[in-house]
């Protein structure tokens, strides 16, 4: 149902969006829609879970390599664990990797290679949430469902000066969203509100003055824009602190440890460490000589401050201990750590 507030502003958006569109990599922009050129539904989902919690600047460069190394669904899926790990290290939520492999092989083995077409069906894959699902139904297979962002949350609550603070407002953002979602090119649309939220309706000094739909803006004629959307003070972080242990054999192979599938960085290499708590634990994984590095690495995770200390001891040339893997110092890639592991890398480098 089209909103009553001015029912030509998804066709207002759209005109817009035909002139205004951003250029992405996953994306076919309007002129090659209207063409009947169709959007790749990898390339769509693909983009849309690297884009959760991140920027489009900082994953141009990660889809690229992607796309180029697996280039379909069929050849991620075939892709070993431990090589998507590492392109994928440095986007963080790691949780969102391994998900992806998993996906990826449902795709591949129960689909034939095929994106499901409908909302519900999109929703039963690993690692597909409601809004991934509305989007990927929406660009990829231009179905009109509402997807929500917090670029289209932003420009709803300033359309229609929602003040409910965030995140209790979002069934009604999203109640307003639906209101204004066409029948007719709606993963476009859906594009359109988003960009609208990226390049104008900005969270700090809106571009007020450019934008397509500011007549029909309830907060600019209110002048709370700059305020809304509201949002509920956040929960302050806790700090954890660590301890990481970098041995290093006389032969130059290091010994790191694959962490357990699930949790935090699950399945991924990195030191091997303490428990990250108020009180960590201060026994070394194995015996060495230890020693303790000046400094300490910081870093800060979705709920929480980490500090680590970090010690070096050299091995024999033989040593693998329990649990461990001795990675060759000429296959060794730093770059392939988490970020937090390669944080503990550059400060025993840099000692």
């Amino acid at each position: 149902m089209r909103d009553s507030q001015d029912p030509d502003l998804s066709d207002t958006l759209l005109e817009w969006y035909d002139a205004n569109a951003r250029e992405m990599p996953w994306r076919v922009g309007p002129a090659d829609r209207a063409a009947g050129i169709l959007p790749d539904p990898y390339r769509v989902w693909l983009s849309e879970v690297m884009l959760q919690q991140t920027t489009v600047a900082a994953v141009r460069d990660y889809f690229m390599r992607f796309t180029t190394r697996w280039p379909d669904v069929f050849a991620l899926a075939a892709a070993r664990d431990e090589d998507v790990m590492g392109a994928w290290a440095g986007l963080g939520y790691y949780a969102r990797a391994r998900n992806l492999l998993k996906c990826a092989r449902v795709v591949a083995q129960d689909h034939g290679g095929q994106f499901p077409g409908s909302y519900d069906a999109l929703l039963k894959l690993p690692g597909i949430g409601p809004y991934t699902a509305a989007a990927i139904s929406a660009i990829a297979f231009d179905l009109p469902e509402t997807v929500l962002d917090g670029n289209v949350e932003r420009v709803m609550a300033r359309l229609h000066d929602i003040h409910d603070p965030l995140p209790g407002s979002k069934p009604q953002l999203k109640a307003r969203a639906e209101q204004l979602t066409p029948g007719l090119r709606p993963g476009d649309y859906a594009q359109a509100v988003m960009d609208l939220g990226a390049t104008i309706c900005t969270p700090k000094s809106p571009a007020c003055g450019l934008c397509p739909v500011r007549a029909s803006c309830r907060a600019r004629a209110a002048g709370s824009q700059a305020d809304l959307p509201a949002k509920s003070p956040p929960k302050r972080k806790p700090t954890r602190y660590g301890h990481a242990y970098i041995g290093q054999r006389r032969d130059g192979a290091l010994v790191l440890e694959r962490r357990p599938a699930k949790g935090l960085l699950g399945g991924m290499l990195g030191w091997p460490g303490s428990d990250w708590s108020d009180s960590p634990s201060e026994i070394p994984p194995y015996p060495a000589h230890w020693r303790l590095l000046p400094g300490e690495v910081r870093h800060t995770f979705t709920h929480f401050h980490l500090i680590l200390q970090v010690w070096v001891a050299e091995l024999a040339d033989d040593t693998v201990p329990d649990g461990t893997e001795a990675v060759d110092r000429h296959s060794f890639r730093p770059q392939t750590l988490p970020t937090v592991m390669r944080k503990v890398h550059a400060l025993w480098r840099g000692q």
